[in-house]
């Protein structure tokens, strides 16, 4: 255990540096990269999109969008990765949120464009695409939109209920389905009788 507590700070100081040198040059490329693991070190990132280290919340917004840069997913498991080595974290849902919405309406139809809490702009569309998975809980819908290499960003409740409003529904497979446009890709949300009662 002293062990463990030892080698963190190291590891998160080397994932700070290359993250830092290889950032300079837009996104990183963690998809290129298959270190060894060097175990799990103490980093969670809350439901609500908050970054803790050892327990504390990451306060300092640049130091959270440094980490976000070098975050892979392989599997079920989250890390953090540099060239030489990968520490994995714990995500509770999803590691970002999408927490901002602008509409574009182009000649080719519409594009929705999100921002996360990382400040990261997606254009939701064949490669960006939106999913909505039950909420057991609720009997509702959790909606995520794909970031980047397997990482998704939850939808906020307020962006959920814009999405609502640019609803329409298609017939696909035989059944008619509610869903969103975008980018020229149709994202069905459920069948269209089920969310009748929200519009």
């Amino acid at each position: 255990m002293a062990k463990q507590r030892q080698t963190e700070p190291k590891g998160l100081e080397t994932i700070m540096g290359a993250a830092r040198r290889e950032g300079a040059r837009g996104l990183p490329p963690v998809h290129l990269w298959n270190p060894p693991d060097c175990g799990d070190i103490d980093m969670r990132i809350a439901a609500d999109g908050t970054w803790f280290y050892q327990k504390t919340p990451i306060g300092r917004a640049a130091l959270v969008k440094l980490f976000a840069s070098v975050l892979k997913r392989e599997a079920d498991k989250y890390f953090l990765v540099t060239p030489v080595e990968k520490c994995g974290i714990t995500v509770d849902d999803a590691p970002f949120l999408a927490v901002e919405l602008e509409v574009e309406e182009a000649a080719g139809g519409r594009v929705l464009h999100f921002r996360t809490n990382v400040d990261e702009w997606v254009a939701c569309g064949p490669d960006h695409a939106l999913r909505f998975d039950p909420e057991s809980e609720t009997g509702g819908l959790k909606p995520y939109l794909h970031v980047r290499r397997n990482l998704w960003a939850k939808v906020t409740r307020a962006l959920f209920y814009d999405l609502v409003e640019f609803g329409e529904e298609r017939d696909v497979a035989g059944e008619r389905l509610f869903g969103i446009v975008s980018g020229g890709a149709f994202f069905a949300m459920a069948p269209a009788d089920s969310l009748r009662d929200l519009r």
